[in-house]
C-alpha cells in the first residue's frame, strides 16, 4: 500500500504494512553502470544468490554474495559481513539495501532471464555448460565426412 501523505507516520506505517510484492519493490538495488547498459535498466529486485557492493558504511568497497533477503525487516544478508557479539560469536550483519549496488545477477531463473532480455548462455552455471557442449565426433557420421571432403578440396 503506497501512501501520497506528507505525514511520517502514515508513510512508515504504510511500509510495515506493505504486501509482499511491495516489500520486494522497496528491495530493489541499482545496477552497476556495467549491467546498466548491458540490460538497459537502472534497478531491479535482488535476490539470493546475487552479487552486491557496498558502496557506503563501514565495509565500503566489499563485493559479497547475497545470502538471505529479510523482506519483512527490509535488510540484506551478506556473505563474510559480520559483527562480533559481546559473548565472542560471530553474528551476521543485515544492511540496509540503500548501502548496496548490484554488479552480478543470478540469472540461473529463467523468469529473470526473460525480464531482463538477457540470453540463455548468460544464466547457465559452470557445471551446467560444459555438460552442454557437444564432445568431438558426437555430431555424427555425415557431418565429419562433409568437413573432410571441404579440407580435400582446399
Amino acid at each position: 500500500m503506497s501512501t501520497n501523505s506528507s505525514l511520517p507516520r502514515k508513510q512508515r506505517k504504510s511500509l510495515y504494512t506493505a504486501h509482499h510484492t511491495e516489500r520486494r519493490k522497496h528491495l530493489a538495488l541499482s545496477l552497476s553502470r556495467e549491467l546498466r547498459s548491458r540490460y538497459g535498466r537502472r534497478r531491479i529486485p535482488v535476490r539470493k544468490g546475487d552479487t552486491v557492493r557496498v558502496i557506503s558504511g563501514a565495509y565500503v568497497g566489499r563485493e559479497e554474495r547475497v545470502t538471505k533477503v529479510d523482506y519483512r525487516h527490509y535488510r540484506l544478508v551478506l556473505d563474510n559481513i559480520t559483527v562480533k557479539k559481546a559473548d565472542g560469536k560471530m553474528k551476521q550483519l543485515p544492511i540496509a539495501p540503500v548501502h548496496l549496488m548490484l554488479t552480478k545477477l543470478d540469472l540461473a531463473d529463467p523468469w529473470r532471464r526473460r525480464i531482463l532480455k538477457a540470453p540463455a548462455e548468460e544464466g547457465e552455471t559452470p557445471t551446467e555448460s560444459t555438460e552442454a557442449l557437444p564432445t568431438e565426433g558426437a555430431a555424427g557420421p555425415d557431418v565429419a565426412e562433409e568437413t573432410e571432403e571441404a579440407e580435400e578440396k582446399k
